[in-house]
């Protein structure tokens, strides 16, 4: 592939679409209490306007990375730009419970078709090393303060124009974004002619992932031994095997299992999914405490998370640079273990005042380790795979993540709501700083992981820029 044309604009709208994935899953958090209160919203209702976006999203990737191969990736950049504007806006205007949800879903599988069209066009039009580091390094900063800015700004818009500005918000960003990606972006080569989607493969993991999540939300509702509990855990289980024997008789597979012998993908799952476990769910407990527990308004919650938005970025620059003297595994070991003791300090300091101060330590500890953590397992994800198949090898560490914070963040509901009174009540806050110091447990199993990870063999005489095979 040629130079790019505008390479700054093109990276800026690379990150951009991280920032706008990474923003949308936590402007919502701050927004909640007042979502519940509006529409009427129970407890289990409420998780499920953070949950369906990430079941959809993780449900969705896999398809979203082999599109975004075979189609172009430019296209689906686009295409996942414009179903998130329009989806933003069908949640803003929601008047009821199940709307909502409907939308945030859409969301979802608008996020899972950018997602890896964005991944798999950097790791193309960058060469693996120092240039693809340092662009990766941009991406993370972008995803690092989505993050860690999302719950800022939704405590914010929340406070000023009321909840539907936490999602109408996204509206102008993404199609600006879409519009801009036709001028800014290489332009797709041909289609890929003779290759088809794996529509089998892609129906019964969506459905078989849709349904354990699901199963795993409902199960405290309706009963762990219950005939609907039990039914559905045995059907997701056989919709995932049926997956795995479709993929592996498919002449054209959703997802190749040749893949998971690469080292680093194989490692990268486990870490994506370690990830969003621990520093993904916290934010979601912390956000909950700090308005039922010390009585904060939303904009004083927001406010409360402005440092972990710089410290997160500062946590990025850190790895890049360690990670031109450091292995990988050597950085990310220590984020992972930055975030389990950061998150552990703050659980531990919550239920000790209404003061930000104490819990300033582990904010600066736990935000340190997410940038590190996050850039560092984006290129070990990318390491060795065939320019062809960047899209769906993204779709799978993503699909991991998604996955994983979703299941996460159920069974963290679970252990905050086992004997939990009503909100704000001694025993609900209890249960909230219980789910913290389950997310660091979360961290400590990414340590493990990231102990088990080999470094990896890097072709520095690679050319800046490669072609962008879809």
């Amino acid at each position: 592939m040629p130079p790019l044309k505008y390479p700054r604009w093109a990276l800026t709208l690379l990150a951009t679409a991280q920032l706008i994935i990474a923003l949308d899953a936590t402007i919502i958090f701050v927004a909640l209490h007042d979502m519940g209160r509006a529409l009427q919203i129970n407890a289990q209702q409420l998780q499920w306007v953070v949950s369906a976006y990430t079941v959809a999203f993780g449900g969705s990737l896999l398809l979203g990375g082999r599109a975004a191969d075979l189609i172009g990736r430019r296209r689906f950049y686009r295409l996942g730009m414009l179903l998130f504007a329009l989806a933003s806006l069908l949640g803003a205007l929601a008047p009821n419970a199940t709307l909502l949800i409907i939308a945030r879903a859409a969301q979802g599988i608008g996020a899972a078709l950018l997602f890896p069209a964005t991944l798999a066009l950097i790791n193309t039009l960058y060469a693996e090393g120092p240039v693809r580091n340092r662009a990766l390094a941009i991406w993370s900063m972008a995803s690092a303060v989505g993050l860690a800015l999302g719950t800022l700004l939704g405590g914010v818009l929340t406070q000023a124009f009321g909840w539907p500005a936490v999602l109408a918000v996204i509206v102008p960003l993404a199609t600006a974004c879409a519009i801009a990606a036709g001028a800014w972006l290489p332009a797709d080569g041909p289609r890929a002619q003779g290759r088809s989607f794996d529509l089998a493969g892609c129906i019964t993991v969506t459905l078989g992932g849709s349904l354990l999540v699901t199963t795993l939300v409902q199960g405290p509702e309706w009963g762990w031994t219950a005939p609907a509990t039990l039914g559905c855990l045995v059907l997701s289980a056989l919709l995932l095997v049926a997956f795995v024997q479709i993929e592996q008789r498919s002449r054209d597979p959703l997802m190749q299992f040749a893949l998971l012998r690469l080292p680093g993908l194989r490692a990268a799952l486990g870490l994506t999914f370690a990830f969003m476990s621990s520093y993904g769910v916290q934010y979601y407990f912390m956000a909950l405490y700090f308005q039922d527990g010390y009585g904060w308004s939303p904009l004083q919650a927001g406010l409360a998370f402005l440092p972990a938005t710089a410290v997160c970025t500062l946590g990025i620059q850190l790895a890049e640079w360690a990670l031109q003297r450091w292995s990988a595994r050597k950085v990310l070991v220590l984020g992972q273990l930055a975030g389990a003791l950061g998150i552990a300090w703050v659980a531990a300091t919550l239920p000790h005042g209404s003061n930000f101060w104490p819990l300033l330590p582990g904010v600066v500890v736990l935000s340190i380790g997410q940038g590190m953590t996050w850039t560092s397992m984006w290129i070990v994800a990318g390491q060795g795979v065939p320019a062809a198949q960047q899209g769906v090898a993204s779709g799978m560490a993503a699909t991991a993540q998604q996955i994983g914070g979703a299941l996460c963040l159920a069974v963290l509901v679970m252990v905050a709501n086992a004997g939990a009174g009503a909100a704000g009540s001694a025993t609900a806050l209890d249960g909230l700083v219980r789910a913290e110091y389950g997310a660091a447990l979360f961290a400590l199993f990414g340590v493990l992981i990231a102990l088990g990870l080999r470094p990896a063999a890097v072709d520095s005489n690679a050319p800046a820029c490669l072609a962008n095979d879809a």
